[in-house]
């Protein structure tokens, strides 16, 4: 082991904010030795309870994600928030939207914001949200809130990540029915309804129990209804009390264990793809390479698929590392 990094990891577990801001950017850059880092964490993980936050623009994820890191500061819980910001056109990173409404935690050691960008993933997460959560799991954080970027219906990716995801609606979006919609609407363990001061909130939490009064989940838990009003703290506590409630009710069943295997089954398939492909990159389809095969295909002098196979197969034959 690099014995700067095992100083590195001790770092990060004693609390050091900067070594964790650090070991983040590392993972998210995929630097050669976040690899090593990510291994000897994850060992120190596996105590966080994280928390996914969903929902289309607009409906207030950041300041409630914000409020809810507020109430469980009061619990003195420390807290992680990664924001999943739109990816920047100039630079690359996170446009940082979402960090700039969380301004009331400046400065608390007690709450680590990272924003990071998608960088070109779907379903509203980055593809390092899972290390970085990791990292913020491992480095002692009580919970770790996701907050998706708000893409839209078919940000569903957090259901695979999260512990608990709480789905977000608000009234007068110009869509009645969001809560019969399939995909999004069909991850919640907890339905918040926020800017609940305005018409038609009440309109939406019919919707919502008519949904569920058409199909039971097969864990027979029915995800509660919560009003809030983000921006003046209203509803939040009882937004905390209804997690709370839902940790007791994976704690008192195998709900939770079967969880967190079903999300690995995902998850370990995602890394092997992922380092498939690192592997193809770096040997048989390297930028050089890639060229010369463009121009041959569109010359049509090979056709892709069997491009494709052979490159595959020409992997599958390298001597396996131990």
């Amino acid at each position: 082991m690099n014995s700067s990094i095992g100083i590195w990891v001790e770092e990060i577990r004693s609390g050091n904010v900067r070594a964790l801001s650090r070991a983040i950017t590392a993972v998210e850059n995929r630097t050669a030795d976040s690899h090593e880092l990510l291994r000897l964490l994850f060992a120190h993980s596996g105590r966080s309870r994280v928390v996914g936050l969903t929902g289309s623009p607009g409906a207030g994820k950041s300041t409630l994600v914000d409020a809810l890191a507020g109430q469980y500061r009061k619990r003195e819980q420390t807290v992680g928030i990664i924001a999943i910001d739109p990816t920047s056109p100039f630079t690359g990173g996170a446009i940082l939207g979402d960090r700039i409404r969380m301004q009331s935690h400046t400065g608390d050691a007690g709450t680590f914001i990272r924003s990071m960008a998608t960088r070109g993933a779907l379903g509203g997460l980055s593809s390092t949200t899972a290390d970085v959560a990791m990292v913020m799991d491992a480095s002692g954080r009580d919970l770790v809130l996701i907050e998706t970027v708000g893409v839209g219906q078919d940000e569903v990716d957090i259901v695979r990540l999260a512990d608990i995801t709480i789905v977000i609606l608000v009234p007068g979006m110009g869509d009645d029915v969001q809560s019969i919609k399939a995909g999004i609407m069909e991850i919640a363990d907890i339905f918040v309804i926020n800017k609940a001061d305005r018409e038609g909130a009440e309109r939406v939490e019919r919707e919502i129990k008519a949904m569920q009064s058409l199909s039971m989940r097969h864990d027979n838990w029915v995800p509660p209804v919560v009003k809030t009003v983000a921006y003046t703290g209203a509803g939040v506590p009882e937004l905390a009390t209804a997690i709370d409630d839902y940790e007791t009710f994976l704690d008192s069943s195998e709900l939770g264990r079967q969880r967190r295997i079903a999300n690995w089954r995902n998850r370990l398939r995602e890394m092997l793809r992922d380092e498939v492909l690192r592997r193809i990159v770096e040997g048989a389809f390297s930028e050089e390479a890639v060229g010369v095969y463009a121009a041959q295909v569109a010359g049509h002098e090979r056709d892709p698929y069997s491009l494709i196979e052979e490159i595959v197969g020409k992997l599958g034959r390298q001597e396996p590392q131990c």
